[in-house]
């Protein structure tokens, strides 16, 4: 008895509570719960007057509604969200999820006439003006959460995204440089802001940003992989090997790190290890590769080894005929090319490996870069390494 007095006492209690929101609020959503308190209520005084024993099924009614309820709505809005917008973004997920969008919209839009300052709901409506492709007012609402919640990183990387999107990179660059000023582990934002720098062909500055995300993401293959590239662009084709090399470590399975390091390697003429790492990638991908196998072609018809480069070089026509063409310019295919049976046009098989732009990018200028230094001889090769090493020494002494 005496627990269901202290119960009793605990649950008008709690009434006077929520009692006092609805004061304090002026909401009259609050009367709904205040009318389920009174009914607990009413059923606990009933058991306490009367004497009565009610059962388990009815007292856990009595006490889910007098005391439970009203202490998990006291948290919910101490840690997430009060009870208006609590209902105010049920119904509009509601007609979201009919596809009804501008109900949505109006609903939210309405709380937020009342209550200006609710993050929440800008935040919501700012993801159903962003779902709609109204991006100038998505941005505009995320602005609003982060004016308001400060530390809404998420929503200072959303404004930076969308920015990108409609082209306005230096606005992007300017949100994604205070984002990580302010929380320098927002690995999305080191990402997009590489992107955007190598897009606009700051490589360098590209370079700064994966590294500094190094110190908290050493195991992200990601980084090492963009720093390959762009060390790539940057024509620090030792710096780029390293890179590649650790991000190949890390995923074994990266189709273009092992091919920018078989173009390396070609580069400095080491035309076995090259071969490794387009071995690599045939054994690893899961179709066939053309650029792999014509680079093999490549490397033995350099050696001599003619009916190897001529298996290697039909297996990259079958699965790529635009590599015909390029074959026949080649001298190295000269005596080979002619074996091949041109490919017919009409049945051109379809490619199915997609690359980034950055990726493509990557590539190209690997080759270009190859087809630049492949009429060196050996001597010139042998200083171009020595002048990267020293670069890389240089690099390291500014570092200590």
């Amino acid at each position: 008895m005496v627990i269901k007095i202290i119960l009793t006492i605990l649950a008008f209690i709690l009434f006077f509570i929520i009692f006092g929101k609805l004061i304090k609020k002026n909401d009259t959503n609050y009367v709904y719960i205040l009318l389920l308190q009174a009914l607990g209520i009413t059923v606990e005084f009933l058991e306490i007057i009367t004497d009565s024993h009610f059962s388990i099924w009815v007292m856990a009614i009595m006490y889910i509604l007098s005391i439970v309820l009203p202490i998990a709505l006291c948290i919910i809005e101490k840690k997430w969200i009060n009870l208006s917008e609590m209902i105010a973004c049920t119904k509009a997920k509601l007609y979201e999820m009919q596809g009804k969008d501008e109900k949505a919209r109006k609903i939210l839009l309405k709380y937020i006439d009342k209550y200006p300052n609710s993050y929440i709901m800008h935040k919501y409506l700012a993801s159903i003006y962003e779902k709609n492709k109204k991006v100038d007012i998505a941005i505009d609402e995320y602005i609003k959460t982060v004016e308001i919640n400060k530390k809404d990183y998420q929503s200072y990387f959303k404004v930076a995204n969308l920015l990108n999107e409609v082209n306005r990179k230096e606005q992007a660059k300017d949100m994604l440089y205070e984002l990580l000023r302010k929380n320098p582990k927002y690995y999305e934002a080191t990402m997009l802001l590489g992107d955007i720098l190598y897009e606009q062909e700051n490589f360098k500055e590209a370079t700064n940003i994966y590294i500094d995300a190094l110190k908290y993401y050493p195991e992200r293959y990601e980084l090492y992989y963009n720093l390959g590239m762009t060390y790539t662009r940057l024509n620090d084709f030792q710096s780029a090997k390293e890179y590649y090399e650790q991000a190949a470590q890390i995923n074994s399975l990266l189709y273009v790190a092992n091919l920018s390091l078989a173009q390396i390697a070609l580069m400095y003429n080491e035309k076995e290890e090259a071969k490794q790492y387009l071995m690599k990638i045939i054994q690893t991908q899961e179709e066939p590769d053309a650029t792999a196998y014509y680079y093999l072609a490549y490397i033995c018809a350099l050696n001599g080894e003619k009916d190897k480069a001529l298996q290697y070089l039909t297996e990259a026509i079958e699965e790529d005929e635009s590599y015909y063409e390029k074959a026949e310019k080649q001298i190295v295919f000269q005596f080979i090319i002619p074996k091949i049976k041109r490919p017919n046009k009409n049945e051109k098989k379809e490619n199915t490996k997609i690359l980034t732009k950055k990726e493509q990018d990557a590539i190209f200028h690997l080759q270009e870069m190859y087809e630049l230094v492949g009429n060196l001889n050996k001597k010139d090769i042998k200083e171009l390494r020595i002048t990267e090493e020293k670069n890389k020494e240089s690099k390291e002494q500014e570092k200590e």
